[in-house]
């Protein structure tokens, strides 16, 4: 589970922050305010910083806690933030409304609680690396489960704070003594974790392709899954500079600009409202071709180019004859690319002959000629209506007919998995390369085409047994 290149690897001597504080950002208002409202939170892990240090015989400059201080999203941030969680030896959340409806902090929740926790003495009792924080009080019935399940008991920090949460012991004169306890308390007990448990650090995660802990209504859910390549399985003369090193990092819209195109369109569906994470196709196959009722509503991003490889060609054709309805389908394509150019017409007419489902049913998401989609502009307006598409489908298919259970149609008794396919020699595909239509036996077998071992891990406690 662990290697050489992790942060500490098995050093329990290596330095690494005593506690992660995990919190939900507050954005600005509308009137501008008086500050940044974030500040609270900032003097709060200042001062806890300091209180771990007085309990503790950490030297002078090693890291005592962290706190992700900014807002930026993309590669370099996600880094960061699972370095640390991959290394920090408590994690502290500060619950509030606002904190169980952030995709991100249910992210990290997710991340550390991977993490293997043992007890430092043989003990019956199931250990815990988590130290909730009553930011804003918080009856148990608003809690997700995952929060319910610490029982923590918060009473050891004063009554005030109980009943007022630090945020308002911090902005109160009145409540300054209290604070102080409350801080000073809460420091006791993160050091305590930390003596009583050992928490191995592990490998970082890819923080952005985790579940959030926190439920999320499902039609408010967005699986964006990108088909495309990494830089290193890109076909002859195909120039690299619109890829990265996942399928992920695609950007097809370069120079224009240089952002994964999937980030683009979670930035499009936050603005609807929508909860969105981000997959490579590979990794979301197996759910999206299953049988049985959709688990969200979901998004492809299909790059042209990956047409051209005969794995991923057959990963396409599944789809198309699975034809699931709750999730749309946009062709981003590049119309100042040469390759584009040059190709556009082979491409296009491959297109047509792999998703000939998605072309008989006319769906409004699927642009038959890449000119349609030739800009960020172009592909950013076709967004919205594509992601409702999807929605109301999934709305559609979630719902059982005459009170029954609702299976959505396709044909495939098998669970496959497309993971499976991109590590084993690919198949024939011998129609789509002489460029014969498949026939109609062909697309309606039930013949699975990949297949998949049940690869649980062993059955430890993760995160200190609360999950």
């Amino acid at each position: 589970m662990y290697g050489d290149d992790d942060p500490g690897g098995w050093d329990e001597s290596a330095e690494r922050p005593y506690f992660f504080l995990s919190y939900a950002h507050v954005p600005r208002s509308r009137t501008g305010g008086a500050g940044d409202p974030n500040q609270w939170v900032n003097r709060l892990f200042h001062d806890l910083c300091d209180e771990v240090l007085h309990l503790t015989d950490l030297r002078g400059g090693a890291p005592v806690g962290f706190m992700d201080q900014s807002m930026h999203q993309g590669q370099l941030w996600a880094e960061r933030l699972s370095q640390e969680l991959a290394s920090c030896r408590v994690f502290v959340p500060l619950y509030s409304p606002r904190y169980f409806t952030s995709v991100a902090c249910g992210q990290e929740w997710h991340s550390f609680v991977q993490r293997p926790v043992f007890p430092e003495r043989q003990s019956t009792e199931r250990p815990t690396g988590i130290v909730p924080v009553l930011w804003i009080p918080m009856s148990d019935h608003q809690l997700p489960e995952v929060a319910r399940q610490l029982q923590f008991n918060h009473r050891g920090f004063g009554p005030d704070y109980e009943a007022e949460g630090l945020y308002a012991l911090m902005r109160l004169g009145y409540f300054r003594q209290a604070y102080e306890l409350a801080v000073h308390r809460l420091a006791e007990r993160i050091v305590d974790v930390a003596a009583s448990t050992v928490i191995p650090p592990g490998r970082p995660l890819d923080f952005q392709s985790q579940p959030s802990a926190f439920p999320t209504p499902r039609t408010r859910q967005l699986r964006i899954s990108v088909l495309s390549y990494p830089q290193t399985e890109l076909p002859e003369g195909r120039n690299p500079d619109y890829y990265g090193p996942k399928p992920t990092d695609w950007r097809p819209y370069q120079p224009t600009s240089s952002r994964p195109l999937a980030d683009h369109a979670a930035r499009v569906a936050r603005q609807l409202g929508f909860e969105p994470s981000v997959h490579a196709y590979e990794d979301e196959a197996e759910a999206i071709l299953a049988d049985g009722p959709p688990t969200a509503p979901g998004l492809l991003l299909l790059d042209r180019w990956a047409l051209r490889d005969e794995t991923r060609r057959e990963a396409v054709v599944d789809f198309d004859r699975r034809n699931p309805a709750w999730v749309s389908v946009l062709e981003p394509w590049n119309s100042t690319d040469p390759d584009c150019l040059a190709d556009g017409a082979d491409l296009t007419e491959l297109s047509a002959r792999t998703l000939r489902a998605q072309h008989r049913d006319s769906r409004p998401s699927f642009h038959g000629t890449p000119t349609e989609l030739g800009s960020l502009e172009e592909f950013e307006a076709a967004l919205p209506r594509a992601v409702m598409r999807a929605k109301y489908a999934y709305e559609e298919s979630s719902r059982p007919p005459n009170g029954q259970s609702n299976q959505p149609s396709g044909t495939g008794s098998a669970r496959p998995s497309l993971r499976r396919a991109f590590e084993s020699p690919p198949g024939t595909g011998d129609e789509l390369r002489a460029g014969r239509p498949w026939s109609r036996d062909e697309r309606d077998s039930d013949q699975p085409r990949y297949h998949e071992e049940d690869d649980s891990p062993p059955g430890i406690a993760f995160g200190g047994g609360e999950l």
